[in-house]
């Protein structure tokens, strides 16, 4: 099935998938815990301007206060010896990484020295950029595809659905694989609570 036969109504809810499939999957996916995500920078950065106040955006209002205990512990530290600068940093970085995983209701797991994600990267890029639009366009694509293939799969199986006991279970497994994945993709889109989540008719859960 080529790819640019799917609506495009589709195409631009994918990248509103993504999203609703982290509400959906939690986020222990995020990049937050590695020095390529935006809070490790964001808190180094902090510490060597002896500010605590641009990092309290990543964390609960109601732990702003453990972390700016723990950031002026830090500051005290860190002054004494390279090596004390080293840890009182890291100290500071576990302590802000975990609340803040915290506060989306993610366990955390370490620190981290990793690549992130491609699709992760892009999606930094695309704020950097102040476009979406190759976001989108990379999304449209994987939901083109995952859609296409496990349509195609069902059509194929409910050709020979009636030739056996076999064969109709292969066509009820694709089918409910197809139509299981699409609802799914439907329900992170409105679960994410853009505009279409409040203007979208309400629907009947259709269930197997």
């Amino acid at each position: 099935m080529n790819p640019t036969s799917i609506p495009a109504c589709m195409l631009i809810a994918a990248a509103l998938s993504a999203v609703g499939f982290v509400l959906m999957a939690g986020t222990a996916q995020a990049h937050c815990d590695t020095p390529s995500g935006p809070v490790i920078p964001e808190a180094l950065a902090a510490l060597e301007a002896g500010d605590v106040t641009p990092v309290l955006k990543w964390v609960p209002q109601a732990d702003e206060e453990e972390i700016k205990s723990t950031f002026g512990k830090a500051l005290v530290v860190r002054v004494q010896s390279p090596e004390a600068k080293e840890l009182a940093d890291r100290s500071f970085l576990e302590t802000l990484v975990r609340i803040h995983r915290a506060g989306e209701g993610a366990p955390y797991t370490g620190l981290k020295d990793e690549p992130i994600k491609p699709i992760v990267a892009l999606a930094d890029q695309t704020l950097a950029d102040g476009s979406a639009d190759a976001l989108i366009q990379r999304m449209s694509g994987h939901l083109a595809q995952a859609v296409g293939d496990k349509f195609q799969r069902a059509v194929e199986a409910q050709a020979h659905k009636d030739d056996s006991v076999e064969a109709g279970r292969e066509f009820v497994e694709a089918y409910v694989t197809y139509v299981h994945y699409v609802e799914g993709v439907r329900n992170a889109i409105m679960s994410a609570g853009g505009h279409a989540a409040h203007s979208a008719p309400a629907e009947d859960n259709h269930a197997h």
